[in-house]
């Protein structure tokens, strides 16, 4: 940080803060794009495996199957979209504010900055003099990225955030429905839940690599509560069945 603060270095910064803003974005849209194959997976899973333990028919489960995916991928778009769309409302109210307090007063505003990277560890001096490259160069993306943690070229998008949810949770989903439907009929239930626990170990895996964590427990928590779910609703399922409800 504080070679990046001095006036020899300070040029290169926005190169590496976009290079280092551009893979933490990628990694949190992959992550967001694993756990949402991994809903997909246990939501569907459960769905199809109850109807499985009150039916054999395979009408009966494609029906429930295709119900269950585009329900939850279109809840989770929904969702995504409803939750990014606010994050970005309050970004681009945080940086009108920002800009505001730029025009009306700069001095301060210098004051403020130079204060915060002082506070990252650089000397009153050195912080000062990177407060003032830094809001020569441009103010606004200096206060933006120091002060609000946001980058002002990449806001979140939220159909972006939609489009993916759909999709990460449609194909997670399509596994346990091609899975219940495609084999015959002794064997829909135990190849479901064996294509399910290793998927489900895959993207705990995943996620726990992506999330720099130790993927035992993440494997463990992501096929134990696949299982249960599974468990679950297949008594039900079967309870169900057997009372002719």
């Amino acid at each position: 940080m504080t070679e990046r603060a001095t006036p020899t270095t300070a040029p290169d910064e926005p190169h590496d803060e976009a290079h280092e803003g551009a893979l933490g974005t990628r990694l949190n849209w992959l992550r967001a794009a694993v756990l949402g194959a991994n809903d997909g997976i246990v939501s569907t899973a459960g769905l199809v495996v109850g109807v499985a333990g009150a039916t054999a028919d395979r009408e009966a489960l494609l029906t429930a199957g295709l119900a269950g995916l585009m329900a939850g991928s279109m809840s989770m778009a929904a969702g995504e979209y409803v939750s990014v769309s606010t994050q970005r409302d309050s970004e681009r109210a945080a940086l009108a504010q920002e800009r505001r307090e730029l025009r009306e007063r700069p001095e301060a505003e210098l004051a403020e900055l130079a204060g915060l990277l002082e506070r990252r560890g650089l000397t009153p001096e050195v912080a000062r003099e990177a407060a003032v490259q830094l809001s020569e160069r441009d103010a606004l993306r200096a206060h933006a990225r120091v002060e609000l943690g946001i980058d002002p070229d990449h806001l979140t998008d939220p159909w972006h955030a939609a489009w993916a949810s759909f999709l990460a949770f449609t194909a997670g989903a399509l596994l346990p429905l091609l899975a219940i439907v495609l084999p015959p009929s002794g064997w829909r239930v135990p190849v479901t839940v064996a294509s399910v626990l290793l998927a489900l170990t895959c993207t705990g895996w995943t996620s726990a690599r992506l999330g720099a964590a130790a993927p035992g427990r993440a494997v463990l928590r992501n096929v134990a509560g696949g299982a249960l779910a599974m468990a679950v609703t297949y008594a039900v399922g079967s309870l169900l069945g057997a009372t002719g409800v």
